[in-house]
């Protein structure tokens, strides 16, 4: 999805009051006059571009029919037909069409430099979810920063490395594995805590992160909320269920509330510029009103039968003749298109939030 397609996709949400059309060209000039440097992002499959490529781990995407619409049809380790929210978001502002991961071998100093992902699929806020899966926990997600930091200032130096990562904008996105693929499957969390507790946990978590990162030099963060977990496709088959659990959705929506309310607590303790991305809201819209944004399809996937294939059974399945007519792209996560919509949502929140 090129800049005018991008410019197509938010005049047209905008006819049908999602959001406002984000003026790409306004929003580079706002970024360059606030010294908006790169992206830097942490956090599970939404925002992993393919670092799990390099771990021992099956939570993997590295294969068709993923990336069936990337770059020269390629497979990058994205969990999606083509690109994430985030290299939209890098494009946007003028940067690159997508942000690599710290991992990959391929990885430049332009890259280095305008954006980098240290996230990885399967890891959340509590560092056993991701150890369950041979992933990459928040806690290594952070050693991984304090290693580009070294490398930053090698490429740069030491105040200009200050400098971009005094300006850069850091991007929290992750929860939803916490709950679905740690505590109502594990037996570990679920003795310890109720949900609620267990939530306040993972709060925690998120918390003490970014003080790390304002510790390290970060001013300007980004916290993106957890989709209606109800409605992930993969619960409706395993509940049985032909419409979203209302459940489900409940502990999302408490989840991302609490995670507003610290964010807004650290802006005032930190000084920060802060801004939490409402996915459960955005999604939820889509889901309710399909037609109204270009989908036919919001609670099946495009890949095999779109009820329960994600990641490795996904592998070499046939997919929806229309991608861009789906919500989800296999039974968990989105198709680019929906992507799209988050990344347009984001930069609104971005342009109010943290550049003025």
């Amino acid at each position: 999805m090129g800049l005018m397609k991008m410019a197509i996709l938010f005049l047209a949400m905008a006819a049908f009051g999602l959001t406002e059309a984000v003026d790409i060209s306004q929003l580079r000039l706002l970024a360059a006059k606030n010294n908006m440097t790169c992206v830097l992002v942490f956090g599970d499959s939404s925002v992993d571009p393919g670092n799990n490529n390099r771990l021992d781990t099956t939570n993997k995407g590295n294969f068709p029919p993923y990336g069936k619409d990337f770059i020269n049809g390629r497979p990058s380790g994205r969990f999606t037909n083509g690109r994430l929210a985030t290299d939209f978001i890098a494009e946007a502002l003028g940067y690159k069409k997508i942000i690599r991961g710290f991992l990959d071998p391929h990885l430049n100093k332009i890259d280095m430099l305008h954006g980098i992902s240290f996230a990885s699929a399967a890891s959340g806020y509590d560092d056993l979810t991701a150890n369950l899966s041979s992933v990459i926990s928040l806690s290594k997600q952070m050693e991984y920063l304090k290693h580009y930091m070294i490398h930053l200032r090698r490429l740069v130096g030491a105040t200009k490395a200050e400098e971009l990562i005094n300006n850069a904008v850091f991007v929290l996105s992750m929860g939803t594995n916490d709950f679905l693929q740690n505590y109502f499957l594990e037996p570990v969390r679920s003795k310890q805590f109720s949900v609620a507790q267990y939530e306040d946990f993972l709060i925690t978590s998120m918390s003490s992160a970014i003080k790390e990162m304002h510790s390290i030099g970060a001013r300007r963060v980004v916290v993106v909320g957890v989709p209606p977990l109800g409605c992930l496709p993969l619960v409706l088959t395993f509940r049985g269920e032909t419409k979203c659990d209302e459940a489900l959705n409940k502990l999302a929506l408490s989840f991302g509330t609490k995670l507003r309310q610290e964010l807004t607590s650290l802006k005032g303790s930190l000084g920060l510029k802060t801004s939490f991305l409402d996915i459960y809201a955005i999604i939820g819209t889509v889901i309710q009103n399909p037609k109204s944004y270009g989908f036919t399809e919001a609670l099946k996937g495009c890949c095999g039968t779109g009820t329960y294939e994600y990641g490795a059974t996904c592998r070499g399945l046939a997919t929806c003749s229309d991608r861009t007519k789906y919500v989800f792209w296999d039974a968990v996560h989105f198709t680019e298109s929906l992507y799209g919509i988050l990344a347009d949502e984001a930069l609104k929140t971005i342009s109010v939030d943290l550049l003025n």
